[in-house]
């Protein structure tokens, strides 16, 4: 089973087909992009399938930079982020809830930076992906 609720290649999500399956986390998977929008434009979405144990996810982009990437699971969704040395500490000192911080100090760590991927599932965490965010883009 591929991360994502989407893991046939041959056929991208269509934006119905997203709303479905995340159900009332839609709104948040909306707001997130919508943020990101507001505060970091121009952005781009951009699906892609990342092979059978991942799935299709839509990366989130500002020109050729990747901001992070949203994964659809059945009512939820995960946010990745690929950190650098500077953005991740950053991301810790904004001192996270703990489900954050646990996320944050296990991830692991590549020559770009660490791998971020974390469950949204309330409106709460939000708050949390944007400061992922801003840590990320040096706002």
């Amino acid at each position: 089973m591929a991360l994502s609720a989407f893991d046939d290649k041959a056929k991208p999500p269509k934006p119905a087909q997203v709303k479905k399956v995340l159900g009332a986390a839609h709104e948040l998977w909306q707001a997130i992009i919508a943020h990101l929008g507001e505060t970091y434009p121009p952005v781009e979405e951009q699906w892609g399938f990342a092979g059978k144990k991942w799935g299709w996810g839509l990366r989130v982009k500002q020109k050729k930079r990747a901001i992070l990437y949203l994964t659809p699971g059945v009512g939820f969704f995960h946010v990745g982020f690929a950190l650098g040395q500077q953005a991740y500490m950053e991301a810790l000192e904004a001192k996270p809830p703990m489900r954050f911080r646990e996320v944050l100090e296990s991830a692991p760590r590549y020559a770009e930076g660490y791998g971020v991927r974390v469950e949204v599932r309330k409106k709460a965490d939000l708050k949390w992906i944007k400061k992922i965010a801003a840590a990320k883009m040096g706002t």
